[in-house]
């Protein structure tokens, strides 16, 4: 069968020619595996549990390509443990069940068993309780692999028995080393100018397999010149970022944005606001978020935002993608330019509070309105202050409940409009303390 194979000038089933290249480029030592010294160093807790032959339970947490089924494999082979793998996708109960059992002939023989669970957030609660009891007892060294905050997608009570360890994305020093390990292996040059060897690695986005898979690609081309960038990028589809609106990647990036628009950074706001948007998010979803930033982080120090914001998702309802995204950019930078104040944001939720302790408590009869005789005669309304008929059109009455002493929630900030609001107030103050005494 296989001189068939080679007479129609193609690898055989099975053959090393055959095979990815990254799969062919796999480390068969931990000290082999790039970028994450963190973890395999001399020095890193992996490693030195590899070192010892005796390995813990552990949860893998990366994102795709950073070599999480490697470092599994080559840490069976260092400990001296039988390596077995399942994949969450494809796997079930009956499968989980075969493999415990074999586990547990081999451990009756002397032989440890690692399990590697890749996609591990994939089982289900009922599913992960499974693997409870044969951690427990030592049937199994489980090494799960996820791609997902295992904060949110594993139970507690198997993350209490398993050490998580955070693959970090590959570099580019680390890209670029996965390249030259390429050129020696297959022991020629890729076809790339300097220029578009860096925008190779680029287009990887921290994932080492999907970068010896482009190499690959660009092997089989076998183009005679070295490519510029416009014909790499002719060539190879642009990929599109690693990013699950469900999942972890849409609450770390609109945490980002938030967090630079806070941070008074333009610039990393429009970064990230790209990314959501070329992430494929719902740009409604932005804008409600822009909404919440200008009444949360800025506040009366510019009341203005709320209203450019509204006016933005307003002008992406009347106009759409992509037009529509511009106006969100517009108010993305308005906001990120704005003075800060989370004073409003504050005090509303001291008053919040104060409303939850006090709720009984009736406003005081001098403010009360009086629509009939006998709540006149109960003295409602008497003693009000008309503000306009004052000095300075400031009464200093008590609005507070009678037996609540006065409190200060809303404290604006020296910023923006707000500090001429504190102006004001800073005069209410001085005004109210000279026409009423402190209430006991």
């Amino acid at each position: 069968m296989s001189d068939l194979f080679e007479a129609a000038g193609l690898s055989a089933p099975g053959s090393q020619g055959h095979r990815p290249l990254a799969e062919r480029l796999r480390p068969q030592a931990l000290g082999e595996v790039v970028g994450q010294d963190h973890l395999l160093g001399p020095d890193g807790p992996v490693q030195r549990m590899a070192q010892a032959r005796r390995l813990s339970s552990m949860i893998l947490w990366g994102p795709p390509g950073t070599g999480k089924t490697t470092i599994a494999r080559l840490l069976a082979k260092a400990a001296g443990y039988e390596f077995q793998q399942i994949s969450a996708v494809f796997s079930g109960v009956a499968d989980l069940k075969k493999a415990f059992e074999a586990a547990r002939v081999r451990r009756a023989a002397g032989q440890t068993t690692l399990l590697f669970v890749d996609e591990i957030h994939r089982f289900n609660r009922a599913q992960q309780d499974g693997f409870l009891p044969f951690v427990e007892e030592g049937v199994v060294t489980l090494v799960g692999a996820t791609t997902e905050n295992p904060s949110f997608e594993l139970n507690g009570a198997l993350l209490s028995r398993c050490q998580v360890y955070v693959l970090k994305r590959l570099d580019d020093a680390a890209l670029h080393q996965l390249l030259i390990k390429a050129e020696a292996f297959e022991g020629r040059a890729l076809p790339l100018e300097p220029e578009a060897r860096e925008a190779l690695v680029a287009l990887a986005d921290g994932d080492g397999r999907y970068l010896l898979t482009m190499a690959e690609t660009l092997y089989a081309v076998g183009s005679a010149t070295p490519m510029s960038t416009a014909e790499l990028g002719r060539l190879l589809q642009k990929r599109s970022p690693a990013y699950d609106k469900d999942r972890e990647g849409h609450y770390n990036l609109i945490s980002a944005l938030h967090k630079s628009v806070r941070g008074s950074d333009p610039d990393a706001a429009l970064y990230w606001l790209a990314r959501m948007l070329t992430g494929g998010e719902d740009p409604l979803f932005i804008a409600r978020r822009l909404v919440r930033m200008a009444s949360e982080d800025i506040g009366a120090a510019d009341p203005l935002s709320l209203v450019v914001v509204n006016a933005a998702k307003d002008t992406y309802d009347f106009l759409g993608s992509p037009e529509g995204e511009l106006a969100l950019a517009q108010a993305c930078v308005h906001l990120a330019c704005a003075p800060k104040s989370n004073a409003v944001y504050t005090a509303f939720k001291g008053a919040m509070a104060a409303a939850k302790e006090t709720g009984s408590l009736m406003p005081p009869a001098h403010i009360l309105n009086a629509p009939t005789k006998m709540m006149k005669d109960l003295g409602y309304g008497q003693g009000y202050a008309y503000d306009h008929d004052q000095p300075e059109g400031f009464s200093g009455q008590s609005y507070f409940p009678d037996g609540m002493e006065r409190r200060q929630f809303y404290k604006p900030k020296d910023v923006g409009t707000e500090a001429r609001v504190k102006e004001r107030l800073d005069r209410w103050n001085q005004l109210r303390r000279q026409k009423q005494p402190p209430r006991g």
